[in-house]
């Protein structure tokens, strides 16, 4: 997509959700109601600047989606390793080595897929079978941490523009100051209270994507313990099926 439409289309959410936040607080001060959260929380966006502040609320956007797909995809890579190995080991000793393939082609997630790439190599040497469970375990890894780079660069971006628009909301204030060429609080209170928002905005979403990061981290360290449970599991079961083999 081109990007000019992109800036245009965060342009014209900005000014909706502006244009929305403004007749809902004028709706409720009408009525003699107080402003709920919701309508403070838009007031506060736009008086931190609506066009700037759409950046921040990208990073967030951006953010929480690559952390849904990575949740996603998580828990469909999560499933029963105990009794997956159970039924796995049961076939390996049995002989039964198709049937273990099948097992494992038949069966989502990672642990299903390094243990077939062992098996592949069941009439090869002990030494061949782990090293290439150890380099598809490593691939494994990979696909488990794809998009968190992302992740963490929206945690970066996101306290970065806040920090900017403090910059820029200094640099407002000051600006103010000079053509006003005098110093008052009503003069630098509209580019402080940019400065401050924007900072408190910036900080708000990184904390929330931190959170969520935080989790998914958890969830992948888990995965890869199970993974590292079941080659060790597997490398067992098929020395002893090698080991009767070589004994008959």
């Amino acid at each position: 997509m081109n990007y000019k439409i992109i800036t245009f289309m965060i342009a014209a959410l900005a000014m909706a959700t502006a244009a929305m936040a403004q007749g809902d607080i004028e709706l409720a001060e009408a009525m003699g109601e107080t402003p709920g959260l919701q309508q403070v929380l838009k007031s506060k966006f736009i008086e931190g600047n609506a066009g700037f502040m759409s950046l921040v609320a990208l990073a967030l956007v951006v953010g929480l989606a690559f952390c849904i797909e990575r949740i996603i995809y998580l828990t469909l890579s999560e499933i029963n390793v105990d009794r997956f190995m159970k039924d796995l080991d049961a076939k390996i000793a049995a002989g039964d080595i198709e049937g273990a393939k099948a097992q494992c082609r038949e069966t989502r997630g990672p642990v299903a897929s390094i243990c077939y790439q062992g098996l592949l190599r069941m009439n090869e040497k002990v030494e061949n079978i782990e090293r290439s469970i150890s380099s598809y375990g490593t691939v494994q890894t990979s696909l488990l941490e794809k998009g968190c780079s992302w992740i963490t660069l929206c945690i970066a971006m996101a306290p970065s523009l806040g920090f900017l628009g403090t910059v820029i909301g200094m640099v407002m204030a000051f600006d103010n100051i000079q053509m006003a060429g005098d110093l008052n609080a009503s003069v630098v209170a509209e580019g402080m209270k940019v400065a401050l928002i924007t900072t408190i905005f910036g900080i708000i979403v990184a904390l929330i994507l931190q959170l969520f990061y935080n989790y998914i981290l958890t969830r992948i360290d888990l995965l890869v313990a199970q993974m590292e449970e079941a080659a060790i599991t597997l490398m067992d079961a098929i020395t002893a099926r090698k080991e009767v083999i070589g004994n008959k």
